[in-house]
């Protein structure tokens, strides 16, 4: 039997056979590790096993033709205003599925822990998140091979879906893209808004998840009505 340790993010649970529970995690070495814990969905356990907690883990591996067998405790940061809060809820689940579906198991990105770990820290300990949570979206696009280098076309207004190159003029091709919103030099409002996220979702739709016959996941698009819905309620009671 080979045992180690592990440190990383819950990215899915499912209840697999009786009390048992398929587990895979995003570990702090930008890797993907599945396994079963066994007794994790009694009462005693499934509070350690909640999407996107951060967990020390064991993993014991009896043989190469069965699971990993997993036993874990929680790990720092902890969170729980996160859980109070249904903006910041949302947004931590939108980005849990969106890296439960971008990286695959045998898959290595350099990085994505520890971005994933810095905004998860910036979403429990501020109260204006929303523009960290964009660039960490632009960041999961980079690593996963679609740059989006705004800050050296900050002269050029739109961003061509097709092409991926920022231009100075519109086009049937193009949309606004928020540099403004990116760079923090505004407020958030619903046309910066809808533009990061027609752009965030044709590159990764089209461009990537397309490869892997996969869609843009239900999470993600919950978050987006509900910042959508607020944006456009504020908007016209002022």
């Amino acid at each position: 039997m080979i045992e180690f340790k592990e440190r990383g993010i819950l990215l899915f649970s499912k209840i697999s056979s009786d009390n048992n529970l398929y587990l895979k995690f995003l570990t702090d070495k930008d890797e993907i590790l599945t396994g079963l814990c066994f007794g994790g969905s009694t009462k005693k356990k499934k509070n350690i096993y909640q999407i996107g907690y951060f967990l020390n883990l064991i993993i014991k591996k009896n043989n190469k033709n069965f699971p990993n067998s997993i036993t874990a405790e929680l790990s720092k940061p902890y969170y729980h205003n996160i859980f109070e809060d249904k903006f910041k809820i949302h947004a931590l689940l939108s980005m849990i599925s969106i890296l439960n579906i971008c990286i695959i198991e045998g898959q290595k990105i350099n990085g994505i822990f520890s971005l994933s770990e810095n905004i998860i820290k910036i979403l429990a300990n501020q109260e204006r998140w929303i523009v960290d949570y964009f660039l960490y979206l632009l960041s999961i696009l980079k690593i996963i091979g679609y740059d989006i280098n705004f800050q050296k076309n900050i002269k050029k207004n739109y961003f061509n879906l097709h092409n991926l190159q920022f231009d100075e003029t519109i086009s049937n091709k193009s949309v606004y893209f928020p540099h403004h919103l990116l760079l923090k030099e505004v407020n958030i409002n619903i046309k910066n808004a809808n533009s990061f996220f027609k752009i965030f979702e044709y590159v990764l739709e089209n461009h990537h998840l397309i490869n892997m016959n996969l869609n843009i996941p239900v999470h993600y698009l919950k978050f987006k009505q509900i910042i959508l819905d607020y944006l456009s309620k504020n908007e016209k009671n002022n």
